[in-house]
């Protein structure tokens, strides 16, 4: 494994907050999932009047300098949200690092950004601090940490590590976590875990109405002075 740092920036809460200036960064939202546990296509699920795609098309595109949605089978319903859509490369939903892998190779930037459909109330400034990360660590990647846990899904990525991904794909067990394990890794702390709800069931979707209906996710986070910790 090669990790030879490890970064961890706490950062701040975006919520409410002016968005960063564009970064010249792809990010891809991951909706190319059956959905099986919440009944269907996940992204088009309605969340206090909108869909989740809606949702995390508003965290991510004010610093975007592109965006794209990973779709596998739903390509038509997704049409209307106005951003390129782009279907795993490899059959049988292998899960979301072949969206990843599909971005990579149509993103016209070399930073690549993924975050799940399913996360709406994703902090406003959440690629910057990612970008922050990179920059100060000299790393490939970047991931969120919430609560002392790693968020394999929302990270970024430098296009040289896809390499490592097709041959993390081709040997048919590749997990996000593992795959990430191999890359030199910036880990940027979040404070504010509303922020990181993330729904997979009718149940989850119910307490993120409940959150949207409050206000919730706009609770400002915790923050303090950025520490670096050597990695493992």
């Amino acid at each position: 494994m090669l990790r030879l740092r490890r970064n961890q920036l706490p950062a701040l809460c975006g919520a409410g907050k002016p968005a960063p200036a564009q970064l010249a960064i792809t990010t891809v939202i991951l909706a190319g999932g059956l959905g099986t546990r919440i009944g269907g296509a996940k992204g088009l699920q309605p969340l206090h009047g909108r869909t989740l795609i809606d949702w995390a098309l508003d965290a991510v595109s004010g610093q975007s300098g592109e965006l794209l949605i990973n779709v596998n089978g739903e390509h038509d319903a997704y049409v209307r949200f106005g951003r390129r859509i782009i279907a795993d490369q490899i059959p049988d939903w292998a899960g979301p690092l072949a969206g990843l892998q599909s971005a990579m190779h149509h993103a016209h930037h070399d930073w690549i950004a993924s975050v799940p459909c399913d996360t709406p109330f994703l902090p406003g400034d959440l690629i910057a601090r990612l970008f922050a990360a990179i920059s100060t660590d000299a790393a490939e990647a970047a991931v969120a940490v919430v609560e002392g846990r790693r968020q394999p899904a929302i990270a970024l990525y430098h296009r040289s590590v896809l390499p490592k991904l097709d041959a993390c794909l081709a040997s048919g067990g590749c997990k996000v976590r593992d795959w990430q394990d191999t890359l030199h890794l910036s880990e940027v702390v979040f404070d504010n875990a509303i922020a990181f709800t993330n729904i997979n069931s009718p149940d989850d979707l119910t307490r993120a109405n409940r959150i949207a209906a409050n206000g919730l996710a706009k609770i400002a986070c915790t923050t303090g002075e950025p520490t670096t910790a050597k990695g493992k």
